[in-house]
Formats: C-alpha cells, sequence, structure tokens
C-alpha cells in the first residue's frame, strides 16, 4: 500500500511535518510504503490520504492557497486534514478576521493570536482526550483557540482555560499548538489510525 501525505508549502513549518509524518510513518509500520512531500499546486494532491496544513500567518496563507487554485481543491478533498496553528484558523467553520476565507470542515469558531504577540508563546503539558502514554508537551506560538457551537459535530480533544486548543471531526484533526516541533508524534499517528492505517 503506497501511503501518500501532502504537506501544504505555501509558508509555516514545512519541513518539521515532513520529518514528523515520516516518524510516526515509521511507527506505525508505513516507513518503506510513505512517502511525504510538499503540495503546492492541485496536481500535488493527487493520491493523497491526508494534507497537513502547519502553522505560520493565517492571513498570508489563505491569500496564497486562493493565489494557487487550491481553496476549492482543498474544501473538497477526501482525506483527511492536519491542521496547527495557523492551519486550525484555516480548516475552521468561522474566524473572526474577515481577511481570512476558512475551508469550513471543522464546526468550530477560532479566535486567532489570542494570546497576543510572539512573546507571549508558551508550553504546556495536555491532557489529551483518549490519548495514551500520558500528558503530551504542546508548543504555542501566537496560538489561536477554538470555540465549539451548540450541536457542533467537532469533539473536543484538549483545552486550556482560554478555550480549546485540540479538536477533530471526522477524518480531520485541528490543533492550535505545534506537534511537529516535539519528538512526540502520539497525535499524528491518531490522525492517521482514524484514516484507517
Amino acid at each position: 500500500m503506497d501511503v501518500r501525505i501532502g504537506v501544504l508549502a505555501l509558508q509555516g513549518n514545512v519541513s518539521e511535518h515532513i520529518a514528523a509524518f515520516e516518524r510516526a510513518l515509521a511507527c506505525l509500520g508505513y516507513g518503506e510504503a510513505g512517502s511525504v512531500f510538499p503540495v503546492r499546486r492541485t496536481e500535488d494532491l493527487s493520491g493523497c490520504i491526508a494534507i497537513a496544513i502547519p502553522g505560520g500567518e493565517s492571513t498570508t496563507i489563505s491569500r496564497l492557497i486562493e493565489k494557487n487554485r487550491l481553496f476549492e481543491p482543498l474544501r473538497t478533498f477526501r482525506g483527511g486534514i492536519f491542521a496547527t496553528c495557523a492551519g486550525m484558523v484555516l480548516i475552521a467553520s468561522r474566524v473572526e478576521d474577515s481577511r481570512i476565507r476558512t475551508l469550513g470542515l471543522i464546526d468550530v469558531y477560532v479566535d486567532r493570536n489570542a494570546f497576543g504577540r510572539q512573546k507571549e508563546s508558551f508550553e504546556a503539558d495536555l491532557t489529551v482526550s483518549g490519548l495514551s502514554g500520558g500528558p503530551f508537551h504542546a508548543i504555542f506560538i501566537r496560538a489561536p483557540v477554538a470555540k465549539t457551537a451548540a450541536g457542533s459535530g467537532a469533539r473536543v480533544l484538549a483545552s486550556i482555560p482560554k478555550g480549546i486548543v485540540a479538536v477533530e471531526q471526522g477524518k480531520h484533526m485541528a490543533l492550535s499548538f505545534h506537534p511537529e516541533l516535539g519528538e512526540d508524534t502520539r497525535l499524528h499517528e491518531r490522525f492517521l489510525k482514524n484514516l484507517g492505517l
């Protein structure tokens, strides 16, 4: 089985996501059968079971998605989307910033830059629902937080006092932190397992 995973390579932690998914595939026994690569054009999505949308500057990434004609291909993508930080903003159903056109794939309202400037970045150990092996050490950099509406189809995985920081819906997972910056691939693995690996 050829497992193809794309990482949206318009801005942000592209190489770190590629490395993290390669480690996760190896942990799941797909090291030889898996390939993780940058996605910049619609054609790059062909055959992918998953796409990662990394952190970066959400208004810039939103503009580049439109410029590269990737909005509709991402919105209708049949695989899973793994979204971190700015990716969480882009995959949400709503965001408070009118400059950003969201994909509307997870039923959450997102407050981008909920913690302010870069100096407000922090790390925390999170209890993640259904994740074995103890707390997950999360790195937050100018992070968003989310809120769910009544009747939302989103499943909250982790929260902090300011709001929701990890959520999944269907095949998709959105995190306000950066799991690709650490060595722990449990969330990448969980995401892939939900896709049937």
